[in-house]
């Protein structure tokens, strides 16, 4: 890890203990609505701190503690490329539950203690780093593990460096029937857009064009992310889906919201 990369991802990764939670406020609506979804073999990409896990399907265990449902998930991997994020997807992840443990070739130096034994028949809960922007750099552990049935990416393309091969990515890592359930902040979409849900009489053209004025910037302090990008049709044009499903919506909480309107749904791998 280079100095500037080093000290990007820790900035990053604290401005993110904060900003994380107004994201979750702003956006947790939409994620229950498709979360119900993610099952058996997950994969997510960027997971951030893994808060987002509180919204998967919970049981209670023997011990009376509210836990992910090993009968709705049967493992879970954390790809995630900023390691200063690790010791918050381990601590979220234990606390709903899961046994978390690292993948020794991608995480060393970077690992954080368990704070609790492991339950029985607690799932599994890997984290590895890295991305999917690559084919040729795809980690071993996530390739050993494939093909999963359920792939996530939540506010995670923003930052792909190529987000048209990460979505190719998605696609050959899935099962056939297997589901890319994604939430991601988008460029407004176009005045008639049909699938936009949710319209609060938003003047998109002129937010759409200063989103396209503030990326630039807004990717030099936000870690990559791009405020402009029409991520929904990425992934509704990539080839290899029987099924692509989603809605966009233009919040209005605040002035962020009308930078960042939101495109989630599903896309699901064609069956061989």
């Amino acid at each position: 890890m280079g100095i500037f990369s080093a000290i990007n991802d820790r900035y990053f990764s604290a401005i993110w203990t904060v900003e994380s939670k107004r994201n979750n406020r702003k956006v947790d609506v939409y994620r229950k609505e498709i979360w119900p979804e993610i099952k058996g073999k997950v994969l997510e990409l960027g997971p951030g701190y893994a808060e987002s896990l509180r919204h998967l399907d919970h049981a209670t265990a023997t011990d009376g503690a509210f836990v992910v449902n090993p009968g709705t998930i049967h493992s879970y991997t954390a790809l995630e490329p900023n390691p200063f994020m690790f010791g918050g997807i381990h601590k979220n992840a234990e606390t709903n539950g899961f046994h978390v443990t690292y993948d020794e070739s991608t995480t060393v130096g970077h690992q954080s203690a368990s704070a609790a034994p492991a339950r029985d028949n607690a799932v599994p809960f890997a984290i590895v780093r890295g991305t999917l922007d690559d084919a040729d750099s795809i980690p071993q552990a996530i390739l050993d593990e494939a093909p999963y049935d359920t792939i996530v990416t939540s506010f995670s393309l923003c930052t792909a460096r190529n987000p048209k091969a990460t979505v190719d990515n998605i696609v050959r890592l899935l099962k056939p029937g297997g589901a890319h359930i994604f939430i991601e902040h988008v460029r407004q979409p176009p005045p008639g857009d049909p699938h936009v849900t949710e319209d609060n009489n938003v003047n998109a053209v002129l937010w759409g064009k200063i989103q396209d004025w503030l990326t630039p910037l807004w990717s030099f302090v936000g870690h990559g992310c791009h405020l402009n990008r029409c991520t929904g049709e990425t992934i509704a044009s990539a080839k290899g889906w029987e099924l692509v499903e989603y809605k966009s919506v233009r919040p209005i909480i605040d002035i962020q919201s009308r930078i960042m309107a939101l495109s989630f749904g599903k896309a699901i791998k064609a069956r061989d």
